[in-house]
């Protein structure tokens, strides 16, 4: 099987020869066949834990085939982002440290230093001439490599990925799990490789960030393997698709949606083929059986009996799953305004504004996405939205019989271990229909037998699937997501869209999902440094006019305002008041660091217990449920990391505002 079309003249890069993987049981890949070509761009595609990343480990060496061989073209230059980093002790700049892209530079660099002081130091020496040369050959090959621009490309890929010019020179380990992943994925692509491995690669970035990602490798001149989920990247990337499934690897021509239609056809046609062929062989064995004891039919008999033999039968390709349905009921009728801000805003430590000055009115039936770079507010405006947090400023105003409902991205880990899937949403609705509730959790991938596992035994995609089913069971008529797709396949995504597509209430929602963007959102809020603004359509819309032709502010930013001082009773009492609320606070601050510590310890034991297991091999475990869950942990890992570290930092505010008030 051989991806691209330049088959029989081009020397292939990478090639599978009959290569066989298994992890305890689970049979990975079977005999899979297949050359990557130079210049293929191929989008790898498939279920959860089917071995996608099996495939890269299986290339780059980190894993060794059971069966068959897998040959790498000599010299080749490979980049790699895996969807795990250990960058946590790194202390070098991250600007420096993309910069380092291509080992053989240093080499380079260290040789260019030693000829040159060589040179200098002995101007007389009699293999000056044989520096001089070597100087030449080292110059040239350091700067076909990108030596002399290198920081140059570091810098503007970190710009392009969101990472602020003040932070170029903080140490790699000063910034969060995701903020390192895309720092790896800066290193990665401006190390210009022959051949380009990116697994899941839009995982941590927002919405900008994964257009600058997509216009980067647009114009990239290597070979692309691309595993994704992301619609937009593969089909505005790839022009072949790889589909890993059941152990099998199948190529087809063509970007993701051309892939979706070929496996259709392809499929109706191989079924057409077994029903013809099992009408044949249902009427030689008719034939068989009717003549078997004629001596006179014996030779035909033994005629039909040897085709039967030789008749191939016709294999169908596992089925995949299908996109299903999400019916959301009709929410509960509320007013025409859902919501308003009035002059909003939110600080955390009393003197740096997230957002302030923010006077928005939210209509019923919208659909707004809210785009921006990370950092810039989008999550607080939702919570604000939400009521779950407190504004330091300005007012919420609730319209008439308003339902919110907010999914945030720990949301599925509010959910009983213990209980199953249909106990969860059956406790949420008691009085819903038993087939209801069935049919609600077949569009979230849980069909027949699997509305029975618990929720501990659930991957962190499972767990997010079943999380929005409990919510929609009852749908609010103000409905809030925060990233919604996180940890949903490509099947699980259209279904989500379908069902909000449809939905008749309010919605918003924060999605670095182009395609999941541009087919949901009917407004576009942009959270820009200079303040809020909303485009009156879609995402193409908002694109088209962003430059500023036609948008209407709806968070200019307010001056302070002179207040008369107050007295010294009113500042004593306001001292107690104050001291109260902030002891409160940090309680609640601490109670949060700690329970996000104690789910960071269990998540990493449970992700050791889990490769050992899978280095065991233990073959009464299901090697697909395993890497599923190991694919999800590091995600739960950064975001409890994440609330931990947004915690420390309020508390580390909230006593130097308490030490300079107290004063």
């Amino acid at each position: 099987m051989a991806l691209g079309v330049q088959v029989a003249i081009l020397r292939a890069m990478i090639e599978f020869k009959a290569v066989s993987k298994h992890y305890g049981p689970q049979d990975v890949l079977q005999e899979a066949d297949l050359r990557i070509l130079p210049g293929n761009r191929i989008g790898v595609v498939g279920p959860n834990g089917a071995g996608k990343s099996t495939l890269f480990n299986l290339i780059t060496g980190a894993s060794t085939p059971d069966k068959g061989e897998v040959i790498i073209q000599s010299g080749l230059r490979m980049g790699y982002l895996r969807q795990v980093l250990n960058n946590q002790d790194v202390q070098t700049p991250v600007a420096e440290y993309v910069a380092d892209a291509i080992p053989e530079l240093r080499t380079l660099e260290e040789r260019l230093h030693t000829l040159e002081h060589d040179l200098q130091e002995q101007p007389d020496h009699q293999d000056r001439d044989r520096w001089l040369r070597e100087l030449g050959h080292v110059q040239t090959r350091f700067e076909e490599l990108g030596g002399y621009t290198l920081r140059a490309q570091a810098d503007a890929a970190l710009g392009g990925l969101g990472f602020a010019a003040d932070a170029l020179e903080r140490p790699l380990s000063a910034f969060s799990g995701g903020w390192q992943m895309r720092a790896e994925l800066a290193r990665v692509l401006i190390g210009d490789p022959d051949l380009l491995l990116l697994d899941e690669p839009s995982n941590y970035l927002d919405l900008p960030a994964v257009e600058w990602l997509q216009r980067f490798l647009r114009s990239f001149q290597g070979t692309l393997v691309l595993i994704s989920h992301d619609r937009y990247l593969l089909n505005t990337l790839t022009t072949d698709t790889l589909e890993i499934n059941a152990g099998r690897c199948t190529a087809y021509s063509g970007s993701y949606d051309m892939y979706m239609q070929t496996r259709v056809l392809r499929h109706e046609q191989m079924l057409a083929q077994k029903k013809n062929q099992d009408q044949k062989r249902k009427q030689v064995e008719r034939f068989i059986e009717r003549f078997r004891a004629k001596n006179t039919k014996a030779t035909q008999v033994q005629s039909r009996i040897k085709m039967l033999e030789k008749m191939e039968s016709v294999e169908l390709p596992d089925e995949l799953m299908t996109r299903g349905r999400i019916r959301i009921a009709a929410p509960p009728h509320c007013g025409t305004e859902v919501m308003r801000l009035e002059n909003a805003g939110l600080t955390y430590d009393g003197d740096n504004w997230v957002l302030r000055g923010v006077n928005m009115s939210v209509q019923r039936g919208e659909k707004t996405a809210l785009v921006g770079l990370n950092g810039l507010g989008k999550t607080t405006l939702l919570r604000m939205l939400a009521g779950s947090l407190s504004l330091s400023e300005g007012r919420r105003v609730v319209g008439h019989k308003v339902v919110p409902g907010y999914q945030t991205q720990d949301f599925a880990e509010s959910m009983p271990a213990e209980q199953t899937a249909f106990q969860i949403i059956k406790a949420t609705a008691s009085d819903i229909h038993e087939q209801q509730i069935r049919t609600l959790l077949g569009g979230f991938g849980f069909s027949g037998d699997a509305i029975e596992k618990s929720v501990g035994v659930l991957s962190g995609g499972e767990k997010i699937r079943l999380a929005f089913a409990r919510l929609l069971i009852k749908p609010p008529n103000f409905l809030i997501l925060d990233e919604p797709t996180t940890h949903l396949d490509i099947h699980a995504r259209e279904a989500l869209e379908d069902a909000l597509m449809s939905y008749e209430g309010t919605l918003y929602f924060v999605s670095h999902d182009v395609e999941f963007v541009e087919r949901v959102a009917t407004n576009i809020i942009a959270m820009t440094p200079p303040g809020i603004t909303r485009y009156p359509g879609d995402y193409a819309y908002y694109k088209e006019k962003s430059s500023g032709a036609t948008e209407t502010s709806v968070a200019p930013r307010t001056q302070d305002v002179d207040q008369p001082q107050p007295s010294r009773k009113e500042q004593k009492r306001a001292r107690a008041e104050y001291i109260r609320e902030t002891s409160a606070r940090r309680r609640k601050l601490e109670k949060c660091m700690r329970e996000a510590e104690a789910r960071i310890e269990r998540l990493e034991a449970e992700q050791a217990d889990l490769v050992e297991n899978m280095d065991a091999g233990d073959r009464s475990l299901s090697f697909a449920e395993i890497n599923q869950r190991l694919s999800y942990l590091p995600a739960q890992i950064e975001e409890s990391t994440r609330i931990w570290e947004e915690a420390a930092l309020e508390i580390e505010a909230l006593d130097a505002e308490r030490a300079t008030v107290l004063q």
